[in-house]
This record gives structure tokens, C-alpha cells and sequence, in this order.
């Protein structure tokens, strides 16, 4: 079997070294004259040291390095070219960094921890929002006292309008972290929360959605926490599990827009209701387009559901009225989740729609006074391997098989639901279309669903105050240097001071403790990774 191996080696290796790039990048010249178009445009770079006016924060939830790389390349092949010399629009922002994810008690967190830190400014604990690490998750008691503020609450401190665009629901861990505080992030309506949380007075997010902060633009899913146990969804009116869940009998949705007397507010559900939205004569919008979370976008009803594109452009329109400016948050967030089943072609197709979405936001804002930041909260267990010709297919399969004699995808998982052994074999997937949106990419451990990675991700940042996100960073550091830029919250010394002032504050992602972590709750772990996985 060995020599069967070599000999299949011996034949292919010849052909690995065969360029399928063009025929100019078979010329040196072609890559010196590349590097010095790049170099140039280095040399020329000034830092913008304008105070922000607006700040759009683009999210993609379990957008890691490898999705991004992978992303990339599936773009330029939807394009029709090869895909790996494809350029994605966060790819043309000159400052990049990394960011470091861990949360207080985890090595690896999730998606409510990260939320605190970039959002907030505060390291937390795994599945907990708005907090400090000082809340235990799941501990209603813990939470009063621990609760922190988020650069949303800044901005609409400072007089600036702010909004939030996601693919989930608008409960969910990232948007709920800009304006919520709970110590569990599954709490999205008052029929979530245990005996003890009612008891002890902790609230719903949703509920906190109203109350806490005055939010001029939401939009995502969520409608079922909303309204009360019963009530019929509009779309979906038959189903069940799409009805109304509060408890209380509140309709959040009726109380939102009496709240908002003498300003015009719509609500509106369906893609025909939002494109009637007139972004000049509104001043609040909540758009809520399903039950749950929104479909994916390889199965995005187009006649019901606008894009994350469409989403984000009427955000803007709405926030940028604001003579003081805006915050806007926009998060991919079923990225995640398209990770968390295997099915990469999901995944990377939402974080296409993401970087098409920055697009749209890049040609609605101007450079000089709006701070753009694309980022991710952190990766998954997803790795891009093998030796695939130049413009194979990025859903696609290596040339060359296993030990086993069977092929495997240039995408997989370090764990998850791909993991599957018959009679001490690997499924044979040479007949299998493995670039299909459903396909389920093998994995090395068997799980449920993927976990997701514990590595630094990407932060890329175009506009005033983009220098300051160089580096490696702690996570938290994000929303200090977003206020820093926009002179909102706390940190604002500077922004009485002329413009081209030297920037001196020290970095405080430099300067973490050293000392060993207090005691960690005694939550059950298994509690804790349901959190994460959902």
C-alpha cells in the first residue's frame, strides 16, 4: 500500500508545481512591480487624526482568519476567476491588528464574553453580558453592582443617534451586549428566566431592549420575544413555535412605538413594509424579519427578507440625519453559526454578504469623519489544508487522497457533526458535491455542534484614530480606542486639543495583570458549553 501511495505522489507532485495563475505572474517583473505599488502606497500613508464623527462597527460573529482567507477566495470565484488574488473589501483598510479573545474564565469564549470586552471595554465571564467578571453566569444575585456600559450608551450619551443591524436576533449574545445586562445571555424573554432570576429581580434582554438605552435603529429577528405566549406570528402564522413566548402578556413591540410619541417610529416585519421606510422622514425603526434568528443568506427568502446590505444602507440613511454623528454596530452573526453545523459553504457565504455589506457602508459614509472597524469576536475549529491546485474550488476536495486512499475537502473541522467512521472508514465523498450549501465538512471529533477556536482574530480599521488599532491587542481595547476616536465616554482629555496633537496614551492591552485569576464559579461546564454552542 505504501509503494501504491508513493507512486500516486510521484505522479501528482509534477503537476502541484504546474502554475494555473496567468501567464504574467510567470514573470518576476509582475511580482516586484505588485510590491511596489503596495510599498508605495505605505510610504504615502498619513495617520487621519480628525475626531470621528461616526463609528460603524461591522461584526462578523466567527469570522476567523481562515473564514476570512477562505471567504475571500470563494468571492473571487463567484466572481468566475480564480479567487485566491481576490481582494475583500476589509481587505483595503491600511491598519490591521489582533486581537486576543480570551474571556476571565476561559481560554476559548463565546460570543456574550467577547461582546463585553469590544463593546464594553471589560473582560468577562463566558456567557455573561454587560458585566464584569466580578457576575457569575446564570446568578441573578451577581449582577447588581457588576454592570458596565457599552460605547452605544456613549455615543447616545453624547448626543449621537445609534443602531443596531444583525443577521440573528436582536436578543442575541453580540447586540445584547451594547445594551443589555444579564448573566445569561439565553435570557431573551421573560419565559427564559428561572425562579431565581424572577425572584431575585433580573430582567429579560428583550424587556432591557426598551429600557435601557434609547436605540434609534434596530433591526435583526426576534419577534417571538416580543409579544405574548400565543400570539400568532405574522409570517408564519400556523407555526407553533413561532407564536409569541412573554409570559407577562406584554407586546414590546406596541410599547416601543407608544414610547416614541411625537417622533415618527415605524415597525415593520416584511421586505415590502421596509423598502417603504423613507429614511428622511424616520426617526426610529425597528424591523424584526423573523421569529428567530434570520435565514441564512444562501436561503434567504429575497421577496420577505432584505440583505445585510440593504439593512445596513438603511441604517445609515436613518443615523447619518444626526448633525452629532452616529454609532452603528453591524453584526454577521450567522457566520456562527453556519460554522457551529460544518457547513462551510454557509459560513463563507455569510461572510461574503458581510464584506459586501462594508462595501455599502464605505460608499454611504465619508473617510475623513467616520471610523470603520471590521472585526470578529472569535474564530472556530476550521482549518484550510491540504494541497488544492491554484483555483480549486475553495468547497472543493485535495488531489491528493489520504492514508486511507479516500479524499478529503481542503475545508474541515477540528470537531463536530462531520465526524463520521463506518467499519473503521471515512465516507468515501468522491461522488459527493461537497460545495453544496447543505454538505457537512468531516471533522476530527465527534460533537454535536463545532466549538469555536480560541486563536487571535483580525481587526481591520479605515478612517480617523485607524492607527491606533495596530498591533496586538487585548480584546477590551477595541471599544476604548473607538471612544478615544469619536471623543465619546470617558477618555476625552484629547479632544479639546488641536488635531495633530501626539497621540502619548499608553496602550492598555499592554498592560494586563500578571496574577493567577480568582476561583472560577461553580457553574456546570456542560451548562456553559450549551451556551456556547446556541
Amino acid at each position: 500500500m505504501l509503494a501504491v501511495r508513493v507512486s500516486v505522489l510521484c505522479y501528482l507532485l509534477p503537476l502541484l508545481s504546474m502554475s494555473s495563475g496567468s501567464a504574467e505572474e510567470e514573470n518576476p517583473d509582475f511580482w516586484r512591480t505588485s510590491a511596489q505599488n503596495t510599498l508605495r502606497s505605505a510610504l504615502g500613508r498619513k495617520h487621519n487624526t480628525n475626531v470621528a464623527k461616526n463609528i460603524v462597527l461591522f461584526l462578523g460573529d466567527g469570522m476567523g482568519v481562515t473564514t476570512i482567507t477562505a471567504a475571500r477566495i470563494l468571492k473571487g470565484q463567484l466572481q468566475k476567476r480564480s479567487g485566491e488574488e481576490s481582494v475583500m473589501n476589509m481587505d483595503t483598510f491600511p491598519y490591521v491588528g489582533l486581537a486576543k479573545v480570551y474571556s476571565v474564565d476561559f481560554q476559548i469564549p463565546d460570543s456574550a464574553a467577547t461582546a463585553t470586552a469590544y463593546l464594553c471595554g471589560v473582560k468577562s465571564n463566558l456567557n455573561t453580558l454587560g458585566l464584569s467578571a466580578a457576575a457569575r453566569s446564570g446568578v441573578c444575585r451577581s449582577q447588581e453592582g457588576n454592570e458596565v456600559t457599552s460605547i452605544l450608551t456613549w455615543a447616545k450619551d453624547a448626543g449621537k443617534s445609534v443602531g443596531i443591524v444583525t443577521t440573528t436576533r436582536v436578543q442575541h449574545a453580540t447586540p445584547a451586549a451594547s445594551y443589555a445586562h444579564s448573566s445569561s445571555r439565553k435570557w431573551y424573554s421573560d419565559a427564559d428566566l428561572p425562579t431565581s432570576a424572577v425572584s431575585g429581580g433580573c430582567t429579560d434582554i428583550s424587556s432591557q431592549l426598551l429600557r435601557n438605552t434609547d436605540i434609534d435603529v434596530i433591526i435583526g429577528g426576534g419577534r417571538k420575544y416580543m409579544t405574548p405566549k400565543g400570539f400568532p406570528d405574522p409570517e408564519y402564522p400556523a407555526d407553533l413555535s413561532a407564536q409569541g413566548q412573554r409570559k407577562d402578556g406584554r407586546n414590546l413591540v406596541d410599547e416601543w412605538l407608544s414610547m416614541k410619541e411625537g417622533k415618527v417610529a415605524r415597525y415593520v416585519w416584511n421586505k415590502t413594509d421596509f423598502d417603504t421606510v423613507d429614511p428622511e422622514k424616520t426617526d426610529y425603526l425597528m424591523a424584526l424579519f423573523e421569529p428567530g434568528d434570520l435565514r441564512f443568506e444562501a436561503e434567504r427568502d429575497r421577496s420577505m427578507d432584505p440583505s445585510i446590505s440593504e439593512t445596513t444602507e438603511k441604517a445609515i440613511r436613518i443615523l447619518k440625519k444626526n448633525p452629532k454623528g452616529f454609532f452603528l454596530l453591524v453584526e454577521g452573526g450567522r457566520i456562527d453559526q453556519g460554522h457551529h453545523s460544518s457547513r462551510a459553504s454557509m459560513a463563507l457565504h455569510e461572510a461574503v454578504a458581510l464584506d459586501d455589506a462594508v462595501a455599502r457602508g464605505l460608499e454611504l459614509t465619508n473617510e475623513e469623519e467616520t471610523l470603520t472597524v471590521v472585526t470578529a469576536d472569535h474564530s472556530h475549529a476550521f482549518t484550510f489544508n491540504g494541497y488544492p491546485f491554484r483555483g480549486n474550488s475553495i468547497l472543493g476536495k485535495s488531489p491528493i487522497f489520504a492514508m486511507d486512499f479516500l479524499p478529503y475537502t481542503t475545508l474541515m473541522y477540528g470537531n463536530g457533526p462531520g465526524h463520521k467512521i463506518t467499519d473503521n472508514k471515512r465516507p468515501d465523498i468522491r461522488s459527493i458535491d461537497t460545495a453544496d450549501k447543505d454538505y457537512v465538512q468531516q471533522s476530527a471529533v465527534p460533537l454535536d455542534s463545532e466549538t469555536h477556536g480560541g486563536e487571535d482574530v483580525a481587526l481591520f480599521a479605515r478612517g480617523p484614530m485607524a492607527h491606533l488599532f495596530q498591533g496586538v491587542y487585548e480584546q477590551n481595547y477595541i471599544a476604548h480606542a473607538m471612544a478615544y476616536a469619536a471623543c465619546v465616554g470617558a477618555n476625552q482629555e484629547h479632544c479639546t486639543e488641536p488635531a495633530d496633537t501626539p497621540f502619548t496614551s499608553t496602550d492598555p492591552g499592554s498592560s494586563a495583570p500578571d496574577t493567577p485569576l480568582g476561583a472560577m464559579t461553580t457553574v456546570m461546564l456542560s451548562a456553559l458549553m450549551s451556551a456556547l454552542l446556541h
